[in-house]
């Protein structure tokens, strides 16, 4: 069992200053309501709430041990990936083949929580990848079973073999980081993606003229993701010395990657919802939509980031 007594200072710090931003984030929202009662800040102050519910699960996820934090982690992919499925036209026979698909889901965190790197990364992309269609071929319905098989195996990778990279963070050797442990690496990946989407909305409306991709998301402006990706490099080499082994030059990297990967994950998401025709992937998250509107981007970074980090130093 780990606490906050027995966490390196850094995450200690981290923790702290997190909430300390969200509770700057409350009373500016208390501020503006009072100074201008005639707005609506309905939105802003349920996006809020939210934050401090999502921070609270994920201090759960990471604060404790192992078999908690990879459960909680896991059940956030379980999540993801029945809001997935809630969106994509599937067939009447696919729903047999569905219990094969989610039974993948905690088998994928098994692997991370044994901490078997062989078999958590070719669990889904080879093993299920072979299995989901030859039980599909068993049913024998071949009428869609292309479009079928493939939104399977996306959705699979999309909201389990991309986030269940997080979770394997935290069974990482936390030696080989003595700034931060495996912890510090899971709060650096998931601050900056976190950041990223923010200041790209942040430098898109103060600065955004040009659409950077009209007819996929139309809020996104050149000087947004410009703006996102320069925030992020160098937020990632400022924390890099205390949450992460990377050295300075590495964090550039890392930022850069964070920076690129999220607005592609960001980006991706919003063209399968726009393939749909839905403006939110679901209404979990009062004032954020669904937990893949929040989890698009870290669906690309968790990842990217963790196999750069993977490479360079375990």
């Amino acid at each position: 069992m780990m606490n906050l007594i027995t966490l390196p200072v850094s995450v200690q710090i981290a923790f702290m200053a997190i909430g300390g931003l969200l509770a700057l984030a409350s009373l500016i929202s208390i501020a503006l309501v009072r100074a201008k009662p005639e707005r609506d800040y309905t939105e802003l102050r349920l996006r809020i709430k939210t934050w401090w519910l999502i921070v609270a699960v994920f201090a759960v996820a990471v604060l404790f041990n192992r078999t908690l934090s990879v459960t909680v982690l896991g059940f956030v992919s379980f999540l993801a990936f029945k809001e997935y499925l809630s969106l994509v036209p599937t067939r009447r026979a696919d729903h047999r083949v569905l219990f094969w698909a989610y039974l993948a889901i905690p088998i994928q965190f098994y692997w991370v929580w044994m901490g078997w790197y062989g078999m958590f990364i070719i669990f889904i992309p080879v093993f299920m990848f072979l299995v989901l269609p030859m039980r599909m071929i068993l049913i024998g319905e071949t009428q869609g079973f292309l479009r079928a098989i493939g939104t399977l195996h996306w959705g699979l990778m999309i909201t389990v073999f991309g986030l269940s990279h997080a979770a394997f963070m935290l069974v990482l050797p936390a030696a080989v980081n003595p700034a931060g442990g495996a912890m510090g690496l899971l709060i650096y990946l998931v601050f900056l993606t976190e950041i990223n989407d923010v200041a790209q909305y942040l430098w898109g409306k103060s600065f955004g003229k040009r659409k950077i991709s009209p007819k996929v998301s139309p809020n996104k402006t050149v000087a947004g993701f410009l703006g996102g990706l320069l925030t992020t490099t160098a937020l990632a080499v400022v924390l890099a010395p205390f949450l992460t082994p990377l050295a300075r030059y590495e964090a550039l990297g890392a930022g850069v990657l964070i920076g690129l990967g999220g607005f592609v994950g960001d980006v991706t998401i919003s063209a399968l919802k726009r393939d749909i025709g839905v403006k939110d992937s679901g209404s979990l998250l009062p004032g954020h939509g669904g937990i893949l509107d929040r989890l698009d981007s870290l669906t690309y970074t968790a990842p990217l980031f963790f196999h750069y980090v993977y490479y360079l130093h375990y």
